[in-house]
């Protein structure tokens, strides 16, 4: 991230330097120095997160101004800056979406726009509105808005419009399609709240829109500005997740409270307000029964039972589950592993698994109590990992015969990326050979020749079975963005 001051930029990029100046979510820098003429140069207030170390080396020219030169150690996004390159220029509105605070508005300004600016884009075709601020407020009048943007295209070159919050415009679809029809103009927009959400960008703009989506930070981004072991900052980030304000927080305590402010008045109060959900207290008890069972099949009968079974006048029908395990998906907060059976090449409709696109969100939804169960932990951050990846992510079913009755096995996920199809168990350890034996076997009862590979808790060394079985780290699977291609 980058601020100007006349000749000075500065960009900071690791905690340890300026931890001591964190005031809860706001950072002043204040530096001092005394010149002919000026006798102090104030750097104003940091709002941004995604920053970490500061090195200032001084030197004086001719003129003896204070130059600081920094280095850029910003988390690297690129995975989703190279869904952004891939995409230029396609015609389409590319909307990116995601659970809110994971990083979206970032992505676009500065991430992509000092992308553009590098590849010899002028500042001024760069047209960046944020709708979500206070003094953009009159924007959100969609004849002002789409007046103001035209009047900024003066000429023919390739302007890139960069819309942040645009869920916040009234009537904000036609605006964008009418934004499409000048042809020389790239549409970019955000969105993550109640109004924007992933069914409207399917009903609104069919054929016309095309979504980015973006999770928070993986392991390999959270731990490129983490100070401290690989052991260490696993352990914070199944604890935590991985949404990036959480990174400016230095105590438990502070963190804790992050995730669970934004749990309560940010992620629940959408979904609440958008569905005009009645009753919140049963939506966040689903939430909380979903978290403390992660890795498990389950479906909405299921859950109703267990309503039933803590009270017995509970009005939660397997139809109310339903359609708020929906408004779940659609506000980005979990996802849905269907079963498929690898033998019969065919999904099997229910039960499913849900995972949290934020193993942090998830953990405050119970209080942070059940954040030791690190074998399920585990198993959500690789389901989120793979989907980060670019992955369909699906729970394997095996049928197998054994003596007179059939008996099903099951692959925790089965990854599809175009041709390309992975097999892959999770294990926090297997420490006997009873063990071993015991993840391999669905494993071994698939009767095709794509790549199949245990996870495991310890940090070992990758190697291959005799059997062709592939055993590797959570560590090296995390850490190596290649990890799949041993």
């Amino acid at each position: 991230m980058r601020f100007f001051h006349h000749t000075i930029e500065v960009t900071l990029y690791s905690r340890n330097m300026f931890e001591k100046m964190l005031l809860m979510l706001k950072i002043y820098i204040i530096i001092t120095k005394k010149f002919r003429k000026r006798k102090k140069f104030v750097m104003k207030q940091l709002t941004k997160i995604e920053i970490f170390d500061i090195i200032i080396t001084k030197k004086f020219r001719k003129r003896k101004k204070f130059v600081m030169e920094v280095k850029d150690m910003e988390i690297k996004r690129n995975f989703y800056l190279n869904e952004l390159i891939d995409r230029m220029d396609n015609g389409l509105i590319k909307i990116v979406t995601g659970i809110r605070r994971c990083g979206k508005s970032y992505l676009l300004d500065p991430i992509f726009k000092d992308y553009l600016i590098q590849q010899g884009v002028e500042k001024d075709h760069i047209i960046k509105l944020s709708l979500d601020e206070r003094a953009n407020s009159k924007y959100l009048d969609p004849d002002v808005l789409d007046q103001y943007i035209r009047s900024l295209i003066v000429d023919d070159k390739k302007y890139y419009l960069i819309l942040d919050e645009i869920q916040q415009v009234k009537e904000f679809e036609s605006v964008l399609i009418g934004f499409m029809h000048i042809s020389n103009v790239e549409i970019y927009v955000t969105g993550s709240n109640s109004k924007f959400l992933s069914s409207d960008i399917v009903t609104e703009f069919r054929g016309r829109g095309d979504e980015i989506r973006v999770y928070s930070l993986s392991f390999d981004e959270f731990f490129s500005v983490f100070e401290g072991s690989e052991e260490k900052a696993l352990n914070e980030y199944y604890t935590y997740g991985g949404l990036p304000l959480t990174l400016l927080s230095k105590t438990e305590n502070s963190k804790t409270n992050y995730l669970k402010t934004q749990k309560e008045n940010v992620y629940i109060n959408d979904i609440v307000e958008r569905n005009r959900v009645q009753n919140k207290e049963e939506l966040e008890m689903l939430v909380q029964i979903i978290a403390s069972d992660i890795g498990s099949l389950t479906n909405p009968l299921k859950l109703s039972n267990v309503f039933k079974e803590r009270d017995r006048s509970s009005s939660m029908t397997d139809k109310t589950i339903y359609n708020y395990l929906g408004y779940l998906q659609d506000a980005f907060m979990i996802e849905k592993a269907r079963r498929f059976d690898v033998r019969g090449k065919r999904f099997i409709e229910t039960p499913q698994k849900y995972y949290f696109t934020d193993i942090g969100i998830r953990n405050s939804f119970l209080d942070f109590r059940q954040s030791e169960e690190i074998s399920h932990i585990m198993e959500n951050i690789i389901y989120l990992e793979l989907r980060k990846r670019g992955y369909n992510v699906d729970v394997g079913s095996v049928e197998i015969r054994e003596g007179d009755s059939k008996k099903q096995l099951e692959i925790d996920f089965v990854a599809n990326k175009g041709n390309n199809k992975i097999y892959i168990q999770s294990a926090l350890e297997m420490k006997t050979p009873e063990k071993v034996a015991q993840e391999q076997k669905s494993l071994l009862n698939v009767n095709d020749f794509f790549k199949k590979i245990i996870i495991v808790g310890d940090n070992i060394k990758k190697s291959r079975y005799e059997n062709g079985i592939i055993i590797m780290s959570i560590y090296d699977f995390l850490l190596d963005p290649n990890s799949l291609e041993y």
